[in-house]
C-alpha cells in the first residue's frame, strides 16, 4: 500500500483526476466502437482493459469489471450472469474500478446501440437520477447511507422505474479503501446503513462516497447503469 496521503485537497484532486482518467477511458471506449452489435460481454470488458493499458497505462482494478447487456442489464453487480453477445438494438452498460496511482476511481456508464425510445429513455433519466439523488445529499448533512437508499428508491419510482441496486453506493479512496463487505454496512449507502455519511473514516480523514443509479424495468427486461463520485466533482448530466 502506498503512503497514506493527508492533505484532504490534494485527497480530493487524485480522486478527481482518477475519475477524469475513467471519463477519458470511457469516451475513448465509444470512440473506438468496442460496445458493438456481435461481441461478447467478456470480449467487450478485455477489449476495454486493453484500452486502459495501452491509452492510460492502468493494469490493476479494485474490484471485477463488468460489461453487461440486454437481460443481463438486470442483474446486480455480486451476481455473474451467463455471457451474453451484444445485439443490434441493445441498451449495455459498463462498470469498471481502476486504480490511477494508488487512488480508486469507480465510474459506470449506459449505452445504447439502437434507437430505440424506452432504452433512450432509461439511458437519458440515469443523470437526472443521480443528480436528484446527489442535491438530495447536499441539502442534509447528518444523511444516512439508509436514508440517501431510501431516496434513491423513491425517486427511480418518480421517474417510472424499479431501483435495481442492493445498495446506491460505497466509501471510496486510496487503495486499499476502507472494507466493504456484507458485515460493514456503514460503507455503503443501503438499508441498515445507519451511520451519518458525513464522517472521518477509518484514518480520521474526510469520508468520500461514490453514488450509483441502476434502473430497471423487469417486464421489458432492461436496465441501466450510472455510477460517479458523489461527494467530489461535476454533476453526472453536465
Amino acid at each position: 500500500m502506498g503512503e497514506l496521503v493527508e492533505d484532504e485537497t490534494v485527497r480530493a484532486e487524485r480522486l478527481l483526476d482518477a475519475q477524469e482518467k475513467a471519463v477519458e477511458l470511457f469516451a475513448a471506449v465509444v470512440e473506438r466502437g468496442i460496445l458493438a452489435p456481435g461481441v461478447r460481454e467478456t470480449e467487450a470488458s478485455d477489449a476495454i482493459r486493453d484500452l486502459a493499458g495501452e491509452l492510460l497505462g492502468i493494469r490493476r482494478y479494485w474490484h471485477k469489471r463488468i460489461v453487461r447487456a440486454g437481460v443481463n442489464t438486470l442483474r446486480p453487480y455480486r451476481e455473474n450472469p451467463p455471457d451474453r453477445v451484444l445485439a443490434e438494438d441493445d441498451i449495455v452498460f459498463a462498470d469498471f474500478g481502476p486504480i490511477f496511482e494508488e487512488f480508486e476511481a469507480d465510474f459506470g456508464r449506459t449505452y445504447v446501440l439502437g434507437d430505440d425510445p424506452v432504452k433512450l429513455r432509461l439511458r437519458d433519466t440515469l443523470p437526472v437520477v443521480f443528480d436528484a439523488g446527489r442535491a438530495y445529499f447536499a441539502a442534509r448533512p447528518d444523511i444516512t447511507g439508509a436514508e440517501l437508499y431510501a431516496h434513491m428508491v423513491e425517486l427511480a419510482r418518480e421517474a417510472g422505474w424499479e431501483f435495481g441496486g442492493a445498495i446506491a453506493g460505497h466509501l471510496v479512496g486510496q487503495f486499499p479503501h476502507e472494507t466493504i463487505d456484507g458485515d460493514r454496512l456503514e460503507s455503503y449507502i443501503a438499508p441498515g446503513s445507519d451511520y451519518p455519511m458525513r464522517r472521518p473514516d477509518r484514518n480520521g480523514q474526510t469520508s468520500h462516497w461514490i453514488l450509483e443509479v441502476h434502473l430497471v424495468d423487469r417486464e421489458l427486461g432492461i436496465g441501466g447503469f450510472l455510477e460517479q463520485l458523489l461527494t467530489l466533482g461535476p454533476a453526472a448530466g453536465s
